[in-house]
């Protein structure tokens, strides 16, 4: 069912999305499946870069599928911010937002007059989201803040594939989708803050963090013990740290995954008697890549289905490895209700949907993203620029199309 907005948690609160991409759009997406009101602020013309940067090079009704899937439940206004009436109508909404969300690279917000120190005079209980690719200090402050290069120098693709592989990345933007979580989650944090004492606040995350946040295992373990040391195992491995059987394997008609189980019990199931007597826990590590193998031979002689069936009754961690073609058709799939569908100009698309349930209720709405500039008129009318917030020299915004240039690089 499609929420009423009335009774979402967030309902009330006012956010400007100034962010472009992927990171800033979907911490600002989750605000407003919460219920926030999310106006986006996009420069005329061209608006956001993702509404023509395209995953998999597929577009809907003059925008990429995945603009639509990150910007869903959101209004558009345009701004010129190198004009000084476009600036101060900006200002005059900063100064009635609850929350303001950017992803420009360090330095850009302070130049064009909207960053934290500047935006705090404007409105002092403002809750401030600021998204960077590596943080605002460091040797690493300018660089691209894009997710592979935040994977890479966070060492992440060295934890998947085995020994005899390079670096293998996570095939999906996972730094952004994290850093987007983290930012969502500081924002609604002081929105509670502000609520409890009236005071605002800044909060700021970066690529970098969310994907050391993402191994706070791995971390904690070696910065106590400078004797480990990441070692990738066989072709059947799925972690660097954790010993056999953690891995998949093979089946004759597809993959199974086996996650930690003893190894005496797999022995028995699968009748393996050259794992029945390995009983000391330790021989789960040192004779890892053998296991894997014993595991992998036999593995290949049934279909997934069969070793399911053996393997589920003896409550053992297990699961099929399913394509996406599989998993779409799944009664589990459908089961979750993960999809929703919305519309624009005749347009239907299915996307994602919140992963939230609220009172038992899953979050849904049928409100596409927005054209750009769609409700330009409307919030200029709504709130007009009565000249509350005079626009700065001109000269504080010559870099603007710098700034927007490197804005998807920030947290793309």
């Amino acid at each position: 069912m499609t929420t009423a907005r009335g009774a979402l948690p967030l309902d009330g609160i006012l956010v400007l999305d100034f962010s472009q991409f992927l990171a800033g759009p979907v911490a600002a997406m989750r605000l407003a499946d919460l219920g926030a009101r999310v106006i986006k602020v996009e420069r005329p013309g061209s608006g956001d870069i993702g509404r023509t940067l395209a995953f998999a090079g597929r577009t809907a009704d003059g925008d990429t599928v995945s603009f639509h899937a990150m910007n869903r439940n959101k209004e558009s206004i345009t701004a010129d911010l190198k004009k000084s009436d476009d600036l101060a109508y900006v200002k005059e909404l900063v100064a009635k937002a609850d929350v303001l969300i950017q992803n420009f690279r360090p330095g850009v917000m302070e130049r064009i007059g909207l960053d934290y120190e500047s935006v705090r005079e404007l409105n002092p209980s403002i809750v401030y989201a600021s998204a960077t690719g590596y943080g605002s200090e460091g040797p690493w402050a300018t660089r691209p803040g894009q997710d592979l290069l935040a994977q890479s120098v966070s060492g992440l693709p060295w934890l998947s594939g085995s020994a005899a592989d390079g670096p293998v990345p996570v095939g999906l933007s996972i730094a952004d989708h994290l850093l987007s979580c983290h930012i969502a989650q500081g924002a609604t944090a002081l929105l509670v803050r502000r609520f409890r004492t009236g005071e605002g606040g800044l909060v700021e995350s970066s690529l970098l963090e969310a994907m050391l946040d993402l191994q706070f295992e791995l971390l904690s373990v070696r910065l106590n013990d400078d004797s480990i040391a990441v070692k990738r195992h066989g072709e059947h491995s799925a972690h660097a740290f954790l010993a056999a059987p953690y891995g998949t394997y093979p089946t004759l008609d597809g993959y199974i995954a086996l996650a930690m189980n003893p190894i005496p019990k797999l022995g028995e199931l699968l009748e393996l008697p050259e794992l029945t007597g390995m009983v000391d826990p330790q021989q789960a590590w040192d004779e890892q890549e053998r296991i894997e193998a014993l595991l992998a031979e036999r593995f290949a002689t049934g279909s997934t289905e069969h070793w399911l069936g053996i393997l589920d009754a003896a409550d053992v961690w297990c699961a099929p490895v399913l394509t996406l073609d599989e998993l779409l058709d799944s009664e589990g799939f459908a089961a979750i209700r993960m999809t929703q569908e919305v519309e624009r100009r005749g347009t239907t698309l299915t996307t994602t949907r919140s992963p939230l349930r609220v009172d038992g209720q899953i979050l849904s709405s049928r409100k596409a993203a927005p054209l750009l500039g769609e409700d330009d008129e409307r919030v200029r009318a709504e709130f007009p620029d009565a000249g509350r917030a005079p626009a700065r020299d001109a000269s504080s915004t010559a870099d603007l199309d710098a700034a927007r240039a490197v804005a998807p690089e920030a947290t793309a």
